[in-house]
């Protein structure tokens, strides 16, 4: 009984000895000690070293062989399968192709067998199968059934029904193809209806609404039926739930039925109804319910464009700054990230708002975060910032230059692709713009210290690997040289002398269609402004 708690300790499924004691126990004649086998190993098996050798010793086939012992013996027989093939494509390669596909096969049998139990245990066993392993698992017919027993199975009472949503989640994650059949299997209509029929206080209302949320993850038409039945009401109301759990999962369903600017435009779940307690569970004690409303209000900024004025008079700005400064990485990424959203196509009185909340010297440290994928969003918040509104890059030239001597130093440094891309976006937006934009960009590219040039970091980003990274710092250059005037020659003699010209000249022929365009773009334009720029 002792392995049947999480906290036993695990067995060295690897050392030879225990290998043969595990081997000698599957052996046995009696049923007690077979299935005391069985759970020691879907305890213990932990990473694939432990996968091979239990697969390299047949133990797979021998607990496949013990299926027909008693119900208990043949879940936990079905368990350990599932242990030994997780994540591991060459052992469930294997386990599916042995013996012409026995084991595959017996598994496949389980899932239509009268105890609850075995038929999730079966369930879970393919799944594992199919994510290790997908191509021994292309038939449509085996998937379409998981599906429809995973849905009946919710209907069962205790662990077999909270668990059953859950393992519906793990096969149709990611999964279009998967999506769309759950579709066809009335999915949506009938979890929804499991929700309304019974109480939200249970873990099985958890995971329901994760199934929801996964399964409105990229369908419109799931979207649609999520919001034709009562179901949304019930969603708002989970929202305020006193049970963590239950607001994560809200909120991670409202996050992908907000993909959908339908929903935001009227109904139940209007961006009126559900703005409200989104911002108020931004001070929620869990941050887990807070990162997970962040996460919804992230997209439906991307789809309130027309109407971010609901957002902006929520409260929610000063709410997001706020969490920008916290302590946890994730929080200060995804508040960041919902400012990013909100800013795009953001007008320049509402601009000004946001950058007067946050403030520079806030947005500043931001792109000098500790964490690259904070700094990458503080950049895209900048580069839409910037972005359609010439006035705004006195924001980062301005104020002494504090935030473009931050972005100056996040580039020296040689940061994350996407910290450099995001940056050189940036600096493309504000060489866009006059000529005093012009030369402060410049100035980042082509620093002067003790009356001479250091070298410049362009050179490498021309010569990087990231494709977009190329393009970015191309389309900088091309903005600081256009249009012909004295300035953008002065600008083309000190990109050549720093050796960022001949550099361009070398990417000619670069692989990168956009690339190349941009390329000979930049070179016209040299030609154009100073004659002596090949000399």
């Amino acid at each position: 009984m002792i392995y049947q708690s999480k906290l036993a300790p695990k067995f060295e499924v690897n050392n030879g000895k225990n290998m043969d004691f595990i081997l000698s126990l599957l052996n046995s004649e009696n049923e007690n000690v077979t299935e005391l086998a069985a759970t020691i190993i879907s305890h213990s098996c932990e990473n694939s070293s432990e996968q091979l050798s239990l697969c390299s010793a047949g133990v797979p086939q021998k607990l496949v062989s013990l299926f027909g012992g008693s119900m208990n013996l043949r879940d936990a027989c079905l368990d350990s399968v599932t242990a030994v093939i997780r994540n591991n494509s060459e052992v469930a390669s294997r386990f599916a192709s042995t013996d012409h596909g026995k084991g595959f096969r017996s598994v496949v049998g389980l899932i239509h067998d009268r105890s609850p139990r075995t038929r999730l245990l079966a369930c879970l066993c393919l799944i594992a199968l199919g994510h290790a392993s997908p191509c021994h698992f292309q038939d449509k017919q085996i998937k379409t059934k998981l599906i429809m027993v995973l849905l009946e199975l919710i209907e069962e009472p205790g662990q077999v029904g909270d668990e059953a949503p859950l393992a519906l989640t793990t096969l149709i994650k990611d999964s279009l193809e998967l999506q769309k059949q759950a579709l066809t299997t009335s999915a949506v209509e009938k979890l929804s209806n499991h929700l309304l029929v019974n109480s939200l206080e249970s873990r099985r209302a958890v995971t329901i609404l994760l199934a929801l949320s996964e399964l409105c993850s990229k369908l419109e038409e799931s979207r649609s039926q999520l919001m034709s039945v009562e179901a949304s009401t019930l969603i708002l109301e989970a929202l305020k739930h006193d049970w963590a759990d239950i607001r994560v999962a809200a909120c991670s369903c409202l996050k992908n039925i907000s993909r959908s600017p339908k929903v935001l435009s009227g109904g139940r779940l209007s961006c009126d109804t559900v703005i409200g307690p989104l911002v108020q569970l931004l001070q929620d004690s869990s941050t887990s319910v807070q990162v997970a409303a962040l996460g919804a209000i992230c997209n439906i900024a991307v789809n309130l464009t027309p109407r971010k004025s609901v957002l902006l008079h929520s409260g929610v700005v000063s709410q997001l700054v706020h969490l920008s400064k916290s302590m946890d990485p994730t929080l200060r990424l995804k508040s960041v990230w919902a400012l990013r959203n909100i800013m795009f196509l953001l007008s320049p009185k509402d601009k000004d708002f946001i950058v007067k909340e946050l403030t520079l010297s806030t947005l500043s440290s931001l792109i000098c975060d500790s964490e690259h994928f904070v700094q990458e969003q503080t950049l895209a918040l900048v580069h839409n910032l910037v972005d359609g509104y010439v006035d705004s890059a006195n924001y980062v030239i301005g104020e002494d230059g504090m935030v473009i001597n931050a972005i100056a130093r996040q580039l020296n440094n040689a940061s994350a692709p996407g910290v450099c891309i995001q940056g050189m976006f940036v600096l493309a937006n504000i060489a866009a713009g006059n000529e005093m934009n012009k030369e402060a960009v410049m100035n980042v590219l082509l620093p002067h210290r003790a009356d001479r040039v250091r070298p410049s970091f362009v050179v490498n980003f021309l010569q990087s690997k990231d494709k977009q990274l190329r393009v970015a710092t191309l389309w900088c250059l091309l903005n600081l040289i256009y249009p012909k005037c004295e300035a953008s020659s002065g600008r083309v003699v000190r990109l050549q002398n720093a050796g960022v010209i001949l550099q361009v000249k070398s990417m000619i022929n670069d692989p990168c269609l956009d690339c190349k365009l941009r390329v000979r773009m930049v070179l016209e334009h040299c030609v154009d402004n100073a004659d002596d720029c090949f000399m």
